[in-house]
């Protein structure tokens, strides 16, 4: 008989963190994965190549023909769809029945710091409605996991240095804001209760500080549509003549640096920079997605401890525990592309804050997470990737 593979629904898959979280899954051989994307910030490309990669390394790592099951794990279901809108995202539901996706992956967001303080309600319609409408859909379908995608903007400006999982929630931008809201509505989901019984729900928030980086082979990496609102794709559009012509001199080269004033080791933000596939890797790198992530046996969010054992949300960060600074990571960057950055400091943004820095232990102990790959190599895969697909996916 066939393996019955689990089926898991990944939003925001064909995106940069999604689409190394759908690799990640289908290279434990253990799911079928569903995609949901509306191709916002994202291209179809992606999951076409994440899936002809993961076959070509599977194939290779046999000495044999792969099983039905096997191939088919490597066969992403891929759905165009907005998750604003309820009826498209139940009629996919629909397509599996009742009970027939095991858990969610909600990745999808608009994520960018600055441009929430400029539209943020906008932010909030498809941040927040988004995610409750993917609730109401998940409760109805019998769906009853969900790992979502969270961020350390939660922590705002945080009181202490690196940052537990147990430092108070007070976001200092509306982007931030609207994840703290969707992580209520989440944990109070997990903690309702109905006709006088708790509702079985399980969820973990996976708090990421900076992913970064892309896949080894070149193949799969960071496409943002327009100009990059993150400072490593921006660097390598930079380094690849996408912006400036590759022209250092070249007025939109020089990188505007938002302050230079903060209390850091040169007056740049630090934030704590991991690898894309060690984010990735957190999640699920060995199939056992129900013991690593949602066998909780305490429940620490926000202060608050609950007794041993009945644990349904649980928070951790993802991160290095390492900050580096944003004329640190030009310097790294510098070393990878050869390229000689300029840079111009300009004033603060709205939102930004001096210091991110992880403390992971909770999810080292608890998911087996590890982040080993360095900014280096972060950097190097980075530009793999860049000089391989110049103009992204579309070429």
């Amino acid at each position: 008989m066939p393996f019955e593979l689990k089926k898991v629904l990944v939003t925001g898959g064909a995106g940069y963190i999604g689409s190394h979280v759908v690799y990640t899954l289908i290279k434990t051989g253990q799911y079928k994965v569903i995609s949901i994307d509306n191709h916002h910030n994202s291209l179809p490309a992606s999951l076409s190549r994440v899936s002809a990669l993961a076959l070509s390394e599977l194939k290779s790592s046999l000495n044999r023909d792969p099983t039905e099951s096997e191939v088919e794990s490597t066969k992403i279901d891929a759905h165009t769809a907005d998750l604003t809108s309820s009826s498209s995202v139940n009629q996919i539901f629909s397509l599996y029945g009742q009970g027939g996706i095991w858990g969610v992956v909600h990745i999808a967001a608009f994520k960018a710091v600055g441009e929430s303080t400029q539209i943020p309600l906008t932010y909030y319609a498809n941040n927040v409605s988004a995610t409750l409408s993917l609730l109401q859909v998940m409760t109805q379908w019998g769906c009853r996991r969900i790992v979502y995608s969270s961020s350390a903007t939660v922590y705002g400006t945080p009181p202490e240095i690196p940052i537990k999982e147990t430092t108070r929630r007070e976001p200092e931008s509306p982007y931030g804001k609207t994840k703290v809201a969707c992580e209520w509505m989440i944990e109070d989901l997990c903690t309702s209760t109905m006709d006088g019984k708790s509702v079985p729900f399980q969820a973990i928030s996976l708090r990421y500080f900076n992913p970064a980086g892309a896949h080894p082979s070149g193949l799969v990496g960071e496409d943002p549509k327009g100009r990059p609102g993150n400072l490593l794709p921006l660097l390598a559009h930079i380094a690849v003549g996408r912006i400036g012509n590759g022209d250092p001199a070249n007025e939109k080269s020089i990188l505007k640096v938002f302050g230079d004033d903060y209390p850091t080791v040169d007056g740049t933000c630090v934030r704590d920079y991991l690898h894309v596939l060690d984010l990735a890797g957190a999640l699920d790198e060995e199939g056992k997605l129900n013991e690593r992530v949602f066998k909780s046996r305490t429940d620490i969010v926000g202060g608050k401890d609950r007794r041993p054992g009945d644990a349904k949300f649980k928070a951790y960060n993802l991160g290095k525990g390492i900050g580096v600074s944003v004329l640190e990571i030009v310097e790294a960057m510098k070393k990878a592309t050869g390229f000689q950055f300029r840079t111009e400091v300009i004033g603060r943004r709205a939102g930004d804050v001096p210091y991110l820095i992880a403390e992971p232990t909770l999810a080292q102990t608890e998911l087996g997470f590890s982040a080993p790959r360095t900014l280096d190599v972060m950097c190097a895969d980075l530009w793999r990737w860049q000089k391989a697909n110049p103009q992204g996916y579309d070429a």
